[in-house]
């Protein structure tokens, strides 16, 4: 099995996060190609302004894309804060959810937004079903992003690649409207994206960390292994004592 690479991958990878330290970080880095954020992420990084926080990242980052989602319940608010967040800079994607709490699909909202010329990145979407939706409701012109959550597929036990070739193949049939395999769990998500031709992956900073590992010869990575459980156990100081129990240096003093 020949090891694989990143050089190799033509898939482009989209840093996902809220820390504006991070994202700064990750902007200094030629490979990462754009830049999503979500609500959630948000509110774990402590983000407090919505768009203090975002003319933040807009004042580091403007060479590249990024999505800002909206986070009203409302279509109708959808739409009002979709217009404001897409006039933030040229550089923006529009985060609508494919449906909101009732399961209502955002559809008729996608189409005038698109209309107006807005930069969507259509999110929270799982089903082909709902990527043939979206693509018959945008409207010809601006470009679009569609995040299918291949990892919240495979957390219920389903392999997402057939679902991602086929959203794939849905996605070709309106120009200018790119896939991406979005919430990885894990660096192999990237190859898979690349090998069925997805557009973009978008990579938590946890994951992006472990880039140094991939290629790594594994029996090397299995002696590092070793080396990584011995030398926990001795900083732990763990031993057997001579009645069969296991007990660490500090318990036997």
């Amino acid at each position: 099995m020949s090891a694989p690479s990143i050089d190799s991958l033509n898939v482009r990878i989209f840093a996902d996060g809220a820390e504006l330290s991070v994202m700064r970080d990750m902007a200094r880095k030629p490979w990462i190609k754009g830049f999503t954020t979500n609500p959630t992420l948000m509110r774990k990084a402590g983000v407090r302004d919505y768009r203090a926080f975002a003319r933040d990242v807009l004042a580091a980052i403007a060479d590249r894309p990024i999505s800002f989602e909206v986070f009203s319940d409302d279509f109708d608010e959808m739409e009002r804060q979709a217009l404001e967040i897409a006039s933030w800079g040229p550089n923006v994607n529009v985060k609508i959810p494919v449906s909101n709490t009732r399961g209502e699909f955002a559809g008729p909202l996608l189409a005038r937004l698109s209309a107006a010329g807005v930069r969507l990145n259509v999110t929270a979407v799982m089903t082909v079903e709902q990527v043939e939706a979206i693509v018959a409701s945008l409207a010809p012109g601006p470009p679009a992003f569609v995040s299918v959550f291949a990892g919240r597929i495979a957390d219920t036990g389903r392999d997402p690649v057939p679902t991602m070739a086929a959203s794939l193949a849905r996605l070709r049939r309106r120009p200018r409207t790119e896939l991406i395999w979005a919430s990885p769990r894990e660096l192999l998500n990237l190859f898979q994206a690349d090998a069925i031709g997805c557009d973009v992956i978008t990579v938590t900073d946890d994951i992006l960390r472990k880039l140094p590992i991939v290629g790594r010869d594994l029996t090397v990575f299995s002696l590092e292994t070793v080396d990584m459980f011995r030398a926990d156990a001795v900083r732990a100081g763990y031993s057997l004592d001579a009645a069969g129990g296991v007990a660490s240096t500090h318990e036997q003093a």
